[in-house]
């Protein structure tokens, strides 16, 4: 059971977090001071040092709460029999998702943490590996996972953020498409096909279908996929 302490914090936590997001999508990064965002929700400046540590914790946390609206949306999707139109779909999601929430997505996207991504921003990153893993598993990838999981990555939040940074009337959407597709040209294949030869072929073959066994434990999967990405990107 809750005490009313614990509640109280995290309302608190609720109602800075609430507000400090508030702040971000209608004044910009900038607005998002601790004086401000105290003043918005309602409270006193050392709480949410209390809460959060510093600005930064906030910003963190403000990127996160994003990343988990963003995450509800993705699970949300309905798949189909065709993993590349999917990634289609994940792709366009992820644009409308940036061009209508600007300033969040710059600060989940464009701001490293240090120490690596969040849990949301790794989640987001399992996501799209799922994806591109489905279409690895159908015979239809043409590079090796981590690979494409990367290209993705790098290519379709680059374009999103370029456009965030042009004029809304000078802004052209084609320009997302046709970086999807080059994309999509590069990673796969209008068909599915045979492995290539050679081990690389072999191992990027072997590694979609890894997650399908259950003849190895956790820690021997792990290490066999560690191996097959390294054979894969050798080759």
């Amino acid at each position: 059971m809750k005490t009313d302490r614990t509640a109280t914090a995290e309302s608190n936590r609720e109602r800075i977090v609430e507000a400090a997001t508030r702040l971000l999508a209608e004044q910009g990064r900038e607005a998002v001071s601790t004086r401000a965002v105290s003043a918005a929700a309602g409270v006193q400046a050392p709480t949410i040092y209390r809460l959060f540590g510093d600005k930064q914790g906030l910003l963190d946390a403000v990127a996160a709460r994003g990343f988990a609206g963003h995450l509800g949306e993705k699970n949300a999707l309905k798949r189909t029999d065709d993993p590349v139109e999917d990634l289609r779909t994940g792709w366009n999601l992820n644009l409308e998702f940036g061009l209508a929430n600007p300033a969040l997505y710059t600060l989940m996207h464009a701001e490293p943490r240090p120490g690596g991504p969040s849990p949301a921003a790794a989640e987001a990153l399992g996501i799209l590996a799922g994806s591109v893993r489905r279409i690895a598993a159908a015979g239809r990838l043409r590079i090796d996972e981590a690979r494409a999981i990367q290209l993705v990555h790098a290519a379709g939040g680059g374009t999103t953020l370029a456009l965030i940074a042009t004029d809304e009337d000078r802004r052209d959407i084609s320009v997302s498409h046709l970086a999807r597709e080059a994309v999509i040209a590069a990673i796969t294949t209008d068909a599915p096909t045979a492995p290539a030869p050679g081990p690389a072929g072999a191992a990027v073959a072997l590694r979609a279908l890894l997650p399908g066994t259950d003849v190895l434990t956790a820690g021997e999967r792990g290490l066999l996929a560690e191996l097959l990405d390294r054979i894969a990107a050798a080759g």
